[in-house]
């Protein structure tokens, strides 16, 4: 058996085990065989293209007559991401302890090092967020209050049929223009404040709603005007506080790296009184965006020229969103609670350096979630590595990796390796980080989540395939069971569900736009969305799910056990994904435990149903 020396996941060899604040000490420890007769052992770290800092460990202890401990308390004095290794001394030569791919250290030939991610002393955690419940909204979507509007351009066709199919086929020049609308609007978002409240939501995510051409608004036209058809700054001020009343925060998504062609900064149409910069070199604008031949060649984000793309580092644009005046700071002002920042990762250092300093200042309890589809601690973007998690850029990101693990078990019932996944991130990210991650399952930018895990592939399919193809009714009642399974999961781990409008009441669809379609209100599973109530309110009774610990007890044979837990109390959740009942024999600590969720009688063992959960729990 191949001796291991070294654990980065247990803290009897790494204290404490996720990221770590400058300044704060960290406890590594090694074990290694009396009989190499090792004479010394050596930490060495690096960053990316320096050399290495080596630190010596001291001789611990004995442990039983083969084996002896090292250790060292090292404390970094500066943030940054560091790798690491150790190096020990033998009569026969110097070896290095690294890993396989496993995070388990061996003795010989092991190829990678281990990461150390060291953020800002400064960096203060965001608490409003911790054991909450985040709701994302498309706003044009969700709910109509049938309001009059002003000033709506007259080149919109405005639906009159709430759950109808969007628009999706191309014009005669190929272009999809995205210009319908079913009228969804703050105000209709601020009628629905109750039901949100029902489900146990504390954050509203709201898709851009700032004045564009198109119905999901990426394509920004006016970052100083609420878009017509969603209401004014009114009414964005009303939603704001009577959310707050009921517990809620709001925030907004600020697409940054591009702006819409037909806006007042591109005025592409010369829509806009303004001059802008495709209209002339001398535009105040002009110097956002970068021209090959100018006016109508220039860059655009991933080469679609309805979107031209923004050079982010341009003073008088970081001036305009991160000013006293700023774009950032104003919204703030109105009530909302933070920015989600779209496309984080194609945002250079300056503008999230800069636009962090302004939220901050104006509110230092605003949130500021990236964008990021990868691990953000480790990301390389443009050449760069990023320090988007290191105290001076993102409070927090959208959790694709969780997302991907959740899926990825659910569709296949592979439970082995599912904690790794999770692990990774944990280790890797602040903790207070973690405690805020947006951990979805589905968005606008991906396939309804029930779709995801009960259809067809759409993979090289396109939109006309995806148009005609729903769930058969044995897809959908499977789906159901697959969602609350993936659900009971998303709920539980460490960060703050996301739920993409419309999941909890069973709507389905492939990639955009089918997966932006219209609430069905008056029209929901009415059993789906019980459930999704139940974990709402388990999100508020478990103390443990604002920050506890993670800790998998068992993940093999389609069947995911793990337990939360803080000082207050703890969980364990058991996920059978067989399509058969089993029988889950308890650990002794967890035997005759209360059964918050499922139903279950628990003595030494708990019975599941095919496709069944359960969640115990035990205070302190």
């Amino acid at each position: 058996m191949e001796h291991i020396a070294y654990r980065s996941r247990c803290e009897l060899f790494k204290y404490p085990f996720s990221a770590v604040r400058a300044g704060e000490k960290i406890t590594f420890k090694v074990v290694l065989p009396r009989s190499l007769q090792c004479s010394g052992v050596n930490l060495c770290l690096h960053r990316d293209n320096c050399d290495d800092e080596v630190h010596p460990l001291f001789w611990l202890r004995m442990e039983g007559d083969s084996e002896e401990w090292w250790c060292i308390d090292y404390i970094p004095q500066e943030s940054g991401l560091f790798y690491y290794r150790f190096e020990y001394t033998t009569p026969f030569g110097t070896l290095a302890i690294r890993h396989n791919g496993d995070t388990c250290g061996v003795l010989y030939g092991g190829l990678h090092d281990w990461q150390l991610t060291v953020y800002e002393k400064e960096f203060k955690a965001i608490d409003w967020l911790k054991g909450g419940l985040i709701y994302q909204i498309f706003p044009d979507r969700f709910y109509a209050s049938g309001l009059p509007k002003k000033n709506v351009p007259d080149d919109r066709i405005l639906r009159k049929d709430w759950g109808g199919e969007p628009d999706w086929q191309p014009t005669k020049e190929g272009r999809v223009l995205n210009n319908d609308y079913f009228c969804g609007d703050l105000e209709g978002v601020r009628q629905k404040l109750d039901y949100l409240q029902s489900l146990g939501v504390t954050c509203i995510y709201l898709n851009p709603i700032f004045e564009a051409q198109s119905n999901h608004r990426y394509d920004t036209g006016d970052y100083e005007k609420i878009d017509p058809l969603l209401g004014t700054a009114d009414d964005l001020r009303h939603l704001c506080d009577d959310a707050r009343e009921r517990g809620m925060a709001v925030i907004l998504d600020g697409v940054f790296s591009h702006t819409g062609d037909d806006s007042k900064y591109f005025n592409k149409y010369g829509r806009y009184n303004s001059v802008g910069a495709y209209q002339s070199k001398q535009s105040p604008y002009y110097k956002w965006y970068k021209f090959t031949r100018w006016p109508k060649k220039y860059d655009a984000w991933w080469g679609i020229d309805i979107l031209p793309e923004v050079q982010e580092e341009t003073p008088s644009f970081i001036d305009y969103i991160t000013g006293e005046n700023g774009v950032a700071r104003r919204w703030l002002r109105c009530g909302v609670s933070g920015w989600r920042l779209d496309v984080a990762d194609e945002l250079p250092d300056a503008f999230l350096d800069a636009f962090r300093k302004s939220v901050k200042v104006e509110n230092p309890d605003a949130l500021i979630l990236g964008e990021v589809w990868e691990d953000a601690s480790n990301k390389c973007s443009y050449g760069v590595r990023r320090r988007y998690l290191q105290g001076s850029q993102l409070d927090s990101v959208m959790n694709y990796p969780f997302a991907e693990a959740i899926l990825t078990f659910i569709r296949s019932g592979k439970a082995e390796g599912f904690s790794d996944q999770i692990l990774t991130i944990t280790e890797n990210y602040p903790k207070c980080v973690t405690d805020i991650l947006m951990n979805h399952i589905g968005t606008h930018d991906t396939m309804r989540a029930i779709t995801a895990m009960a259809g067809e592939s759409c993979e090289y399919r396109d939109r006309v395939w995806q148009s005609k193809h729903a769930l058969s009714r044995t897809q959908y009642e499977k789906g159901v069971k697959l969602l609350q399974l993936a659900a009971v999961i998303q709920y539980t781990l460490p960060g703050v569900p996301s739920l993409y409008y419309g999941d909890e009441a069973g709507m389905e669809g492939y990639k955009d736009p089918f997966n932006r379609a219209c609430y069905p209100w008056g029209k929901v599973n009415e059993k789906l969305l019980s459930f999704y109530r139940a974990l709402g309110q388990i999100r508020k009774d478990c103390d443990c799910l604002k920050d506890g610990a993670f800790h998998t007890v068992s993940e093999m044979l389609s069947c995911l056990a793990f337990e939360r837990a803080n000082s207050k109390d703890e969980i364990l959740v058991i996920v059978n994904r067989n399509e058969h009942p089993i029988t889950y024999h308890l650990p002794e600590h967890w035997q005759y435990a209360s059964c918050v969720f499922g139903g279950k009688t628990v003595n030494d063992c708990v019975a599941l149903d095919a496709l069944d959960s359960v969640i115990l729990r035990k205070e302190k």
